[in-house]
């Protein structure tokens, strides 16, 4: 059966965030992902883990100036010191946070960008995420690239699983994956069951994500088959995490009634 991440960016916001790790305990989350760990301690973040009996399963690296709107500078030619610094960064945190996988951001490219520039950008992107795999090799952490739809943000690297998986063979590393987030892909490309079954037996997958579609909330509702789609998961013998990064329609707890139902099936199913 997988497991389940609370994505404590977007869930639990009726808490305050340190909080937010005790109230995912109590509904039954076994992990946590988020954003962005770096305006808090790690010391403090493990202890949180520690006292709520939670796995760190993932974080993104520094990604350049969110609050001005930067999206990661992977893909930015220029933006390679800062990068790295970045990963770095990231890395420490992983460590003291045992967490095993970091994703690394592309960054925005602008929409009349020519081919010439989009091909530097490409270059930029593989040179940086070959460095950073090899970096985070040596810390026995993932390096994670995610596609994401450009609705939600315009002018992102990265849009399509065929894009993600033609970058991370042809950097050729082993600790380089892709961030499969079907809430991204059902927007950008649709054929999820398809999707899948294509890319899950290749292990190139190292984390999955679900939200409901079109409006990002619980993924029960909308155009988001969640039962069949993680009847495919189990099916495919997917062993990492399912990262539940929805925004809830109203308080998170009241929302998790699409867990408890998938879970009450998985053990009826389980019974035979």
């Amino acid at each position: 059966m997988p497991r389940f991440a609370a994505n404590l960016s977007m869930m639990y916001n009726e808490h305050d965030f340190l909080d937010r790790f005790a109230a995912a305990s109590a509904d039954g989350f076994q992990g946590v992902e988020y954003l962005f760990p770096y305006t808090y301690d790690a010391a403090e973040l493990r202890r949180r883990l520690d006292d709520h009996g939670l796995v760190q399963v993932l974080f993104n690296a520094p990604a350049g100036a969110w609050e001005s709107g930067e999206r990661g500078m992977a893909a930015l030619p220029g933006r390679e010191a800062e990068m790295r610094l970045g990963v770095d960064r990231a890395l420490e945190y992983a460590g003291v946070l045992g967490c095993p996988r970091v994703h690394l951001m592309a960054g925005l490219v602008r929409p009349d960008a020519t081919p010439a520039e989009r091909a530097k950008h490409r270059d930029t992107y593989l040179t940086n995420l070959a460095w950073a795999a090899e970096r985070a090799a040596a810390a026995g952490v993932d390096i994670l690239i995610e596609p994401i739809n450009g609705r939600d943000m315009p002018g992102y690297f990265l849009s399509t699983q065929a894009e993600a998986h033609a970058v991370v063979q042809e950097v050729g590393a082993s600790h380089l994956k892709v961030q499969l987030d079907l809430y991204h892909c059902q927007i950008v490309e649709g054929d999820l069951t398809t999707t899948l079954r294509r890319d899950l037996p290749t292990g190139r997958v190292g984390h999955l994500q679900i939200a409901g579609v079109p409006d990002r909330g619980e993924p029960d509702q909308g155009e988001f088959n969640v039962r069949h789609l993680l009847d495919v998961v189990d099916e495919l013998g997917f062993d990492g995490w399912v990262g539940c990064e929805y925004r809830p329609r109203a308080g998170t707890s009241e929302g998790l009634g699409w867990l408890h139902a998938y879970r009450s099936h998985r053990a009826e199913s389980a019974r035979g």
